[in-house]
């Protein structure tokens, strides 16, 4: 079968599934294999659940006429995913980089929603998989797309940027993430910068941080660039406070104040981002400013939760060194007493692991604490004169016992660490 032909099918049972708990009737069910699972066993139980059809590439699988039979599943769901956006001639606008491309996209989401109808990718469904489903959840009335990208290799946004065609596109940052795959800090820039050369070779727009000299070389050679940042952009403005939630002064383009509901200055720029979006496309500068001040992080990133007496900064979403290292200098600034650091080990640093955990280690010397208690990863591989856990659990049994008051806390750690897990049963 073609992915034309296949494409005809999808037109008449537009949505894709390749997880069986989360199927829809009138699904299409794509066979995904992973290291532990083979979805083409699933085939047959996806059909009894109500999927229209079923896309294997396993032949032994294929029994019934309802059970497409293709070379590569993944690989044609990608294809159809492809031929989908292909029929769209509307801005598709691609967000990568090391930090706070969740958060930049669903500000950016959230400002284009105030004018367009926009369509977005779905919490962090942004690697090989999530990016096709994001682009088949497309609707024919769309009128802007946002995809966020995460990469942990080189070539990797290349793969993306060839299914999603982005006309526009955004790097954050280039910081210290996934150091492992992509072999080091410059080997980072390269595989983030992989959308820029995209946008270089296809004439497409980049907004681009101004403030990151990095940013500015990475994207010389693109004929279209519109530029955010603390001055010299085409949008600039200034954090006026950030204890506890960010509020952002404008100083070029909209003339608005916007009190967000975002921990940490750490975030100016992907208010600026949103802003200089909206501000591209059009959007006046009182919706840009509602609907950023409307926008409340979820799932664990940057959330203000009030607990009995005590104050939780929940940002336990991921981590790296180069967010590790923004979350605990914002946290030095608040004007607080009492302070508690709770910080799980940083994953995917391959043979810089050791020596950037150390740096936060001192970097949290630096200052006074209530406590420190460091939990798992390369923390336990580490002298140093804090609390240490092997996980979660036991540090969330040890904060149980402390019977807390008046506390601020600050909770962060790589997504394999599940620091959200402290808070759990207090």
């Amino acid at each position: 079968m073609t992915i034309e032909q296949l494409y005809q099918l999808y037109l008449q049972y537009p949505s894709v599934e390749t997880d069986t708990r989360k199927l829809k009737k009138g699904d299409i069910f794509f066979a995904l294999k992973g290291p532990s699972f083979n979805g083409n066993a699933f085939a047959q139980k996806a059909l009894e659940a109500g999927a229209a059809y079923a896309v294997v590439d396993e032949a032994a699988f294929a029994i019934n006429e309802k059970i497409i039979l293709v070379e590569d599943a993944l690989t044609t769901l990608q294809s159809l995913a492809k031929h989908h956006r292909e029929q769209f001639d509307i801005p598709f606008i691609a967000i990568t980089g090391s930090n706070g491309k969740t958060t930049t996209k669903e500000l950016v989401n959230a400002v284009l929603c105030a004018s367009y109808i926009t369509y977005t990718t779905e919490g962090n469904l942004n690697n090989h998989i999530g990016v096709p489903l994001t682009i088949l959840k497309i609707k024919k009335d769309a009128a802007m797309a946002v995809i966020e990208m995460g990469a942990n290799h080189q070539q990797e946004i290349t793969g993306y940027c060839d299914y999603t065609k982005p006309t526009h596109g955004i790097i954050t940052n280039a910081g210290k993430a996934h150091l492992e795959g992509f072999g080091g800090e410059e080997g980072v820039k390269k595989g983030k910068g992989e959308l820029y050369d995209y946008l270089r070779k296809t004439n497409g727009t980049a907004f681009v941080m101004w403030d990151y000299d990095y940013l500015r070389q990475m994207s010389e050679g693109i004929q279209n660039i519109f530029t955010y940042g603390t001055i010299n952009a085409d949008i600039t403005g200034e954090a006026v406070k950030s204890e506890p939630f960010l509020d952002v002064q404008f100083t070029k383009g909209i003339k608005e104040t916007i009190h967000t509901q975002l921990v940490g200055d750490y975030n100016l720029p992907n208010v600026l981002c949103a802003a200089a979006v909206g501000e591209y496309f059009g959007i006046p500068g009182e919706l840009i400013k509602a609907a950023i001040e409307a926008y409340a992080p979820s799932n664990s990133r940057s959330q203000l939760i009030q607990k009995d007496t005590n104050t939780i900064i929940l940002d336990a979403y991921n981590a790296n060194p180069s967010s590790m290292k923004a979350a605990i200098e914002n946290f030095v600034k608040l004007p607080a007493t009492d302070k508690i650091l709770m910080l799980g080990g940083m994953a995917e640093l391959g043979n810089d692991s050791i020596a950037e955990h150390k740096k936060i280690i001192d970097l949290i010397k630096q200052h006074s604490w209530k406590a420190v208690v460091l939990t798992g990863g390369d923390f336990m591989k580490i002298e140093h004169p804090y609390l240490r856990f092997e996980n979660a659990l036991a540090t969330a049994n040890w904060f149980r016992q402390q019977h807390l008051q008046q506390a601020t806390i600050l909770i962060k750690g790589s997504r394999s660490m599940q620091m959200e897990k402290v808070l759990q049963e207090l």
